[in-house]
């Protein structure tokens, strides 16, 4: 993205505009690149905006609905008539077109549908939600029969055209649409005319159910190394297809809500241009959730006040106890997290992975705890301080690595998002624990302390 062009553009729209020349105004837009155009539109405000629509050509317009944020491109939408917006929707990809009409009040949605005339390309798609593979497929797709030969399939393809999002493969269907195999172009254009399709297909083919989840979809055309993932349904009839170009939006999607989840923003929608009311609504439960479980480690505390009175230093040393403690949480949570999504762990496999990180945080935790408590004898001179400390480190560091595995392992168990394991839950057991393992060996050793 070259940003000074786009705000160079920005700047010679707004210039023409002002001076009434809005041919000169889409034409310094169109100029760009259909994502630099997108970019750049979204910068302009919406007086600008309004200005340029009616005069856009339609694949123009097309384009740039494509392009821009799902929000950005359903609040452009209802500002065209409704007669346009079916042209434009026409000329759109019909699973782009189906995500801006899903976007849209259904009344309006209705009208659009109503004007377009492939509509029946875009309807199927508006039955599924739209994180399953049924949301994100198109119907955009070439198929052909096995009993036809080579030369009558490339004769076929001629009167087809180019037109189709996913021109590189071709779709092998019987004559109840099941799906029986794949042959990419360059198998078809190296095969003898008289070979029939059958001969040289690949039968082997990897698809995926209608209603299966987005991610799952994502980590199945990772692993396999695939552009496009054919959608079926039960009967292995064949429905759409997805292409890669959805795939990279999907893994941007799935990684923004681990992301966020982990950070404590249940709502992977929010974005750094959200609204201030939307963020504050949204963000602000977790927070108050966050402070229920900080009062519960500051009631774990309050069990200690005698033992701080008498020893006043060691409400310099617990939060070294806790600090640590949630940061090694963190660190198997992000790990077990990520395996998850990957599909490394499978559903039963998950001693293994625990096993694994406790013995990890052992060993990390007699590391930590050993050097900690040596600093904290050679500043304070006192051998049982560094023991304690020693001990409660080795301790909630080896509670941290099991809490950040056991709790995304068992919500996966649950069939909920791994990643709702966030710092929120993690630090309120860490903290707590952190907390009562300190003060507790402070207790026991308190006559050396004092």
């Amino acid at each position: 993205m070259d940003e000074k062009l786009i705000d160079r553009t920005i700047e010679e729209i707004r210039i023409a505009l002002e001076s009434g020349n809005f041919e000169q105004a889409i034409n310094a837009l169109v100029r760009l690149h259909p994502a630099d155009r997108a970019q750049a539109f979204s910068d302009l405000d919406n007086k600008d905006q309004a200005a340029l629509l009616p005069g856009m050509d339609i694949p123009v317009a097309a384009d740039l609905l494509e392009e821009l944020e799902d929000d950005e491109a359903a609040d452009v939408a209802i500002t065209l008539s409704t007669e346009l917006l079916a042209d434009v929707l026409d000329e759109m990809e019909p699973d782009e077109a189906a995500d801006v009409l899903g976007d849209i009040p259904p009344a309006r949605a209705a009208e659009a549908l109503a004007e377009m005339e492939d509509a029946e390309e875009v309807i199927p798609l508006l039955s599924y939600p739209d994180e399953t593979a049924g949301g994100l497929m198109t119907t955009s797709y070439i198929t052909i029969q096995p009993s036809l030969n080579a030369s009558e399939a490339i004769d076929y393809l001629r009167q087809i055209g180019t037109d189709v999002e996913t021109p590189y493969y071709l779709y092998v269907v019987d004559d109840e649409g099941d799906l029986v195999g794949i042959v990419g172009l360059r198998n078809l254009i190296i095969a003898q005319p008289e070979a029939l399709v059958q001969s040289f297909m690949d039968r082997d083919v990897i698809a995926t159910n209608a209603i299966e989840d987005q991610e799952e979809v994502a980590r199945l055309m990772s692993r396999y190394d695939l552009t496009v993932m054919p959608v079926i349904d039960d009967r292995g009839i064949l429905l759409g297809v997805i292409t890669h170009d959805d795939l990279v939006d999907v893994i941007e999607a799935e990684a923004t809500e681990d992301i966020y989840r982990l950070a404590n923003v249940p709502d992977s929608d929010l974005s750094i241009n959200s609204s201030v009311r939307t963020s504050v609504r949204r963000r602000l439960p977790w927070l108050f959730l966050n402070s229920i479980t900080a009062l519960f480690a500051a009631w774990v505390i309050s069990n200690y006040e005698n033992l701080f009175q008498q020893v006043a230093l060691l409400a310099v040393f617990q939060s070294v106890v806790t600090g640590m403690g949630g940061n090694a949480a963190t660190q198997s949570l992000a790990m077990i997290v990520r395996a998850l999504a990957l599909g490394e762990i499978s559903g039963r496999a998950t001693l293994r992975p625990l096993i694994k990180q406790v013995a990890i945080g052992i060993i990390q935790g007699i590391a930590v705890g050993v050097v900690v408590g040596l600093g904290a004898y050679l500043w304070k001179g006192n051998a049982y301080l560094g023991l304690i400390i020693s001990l409660a480190l080795a301790a909630n560091i080896v509670i941290a690595a099991v809490v950040g595995t056991l709790v995304p392992l068992a919500l996966r168990a649950l069939n909920q998002d791994p990643a709702l394991a966030s710092s929120v839950l993690v630090t309120a057991v860490t903290d707590s624990g952190g907390f009562a393992i300190f003060l507790g060996l402070a207790t026991i050793f308190l006559p050396r302390l004092t």
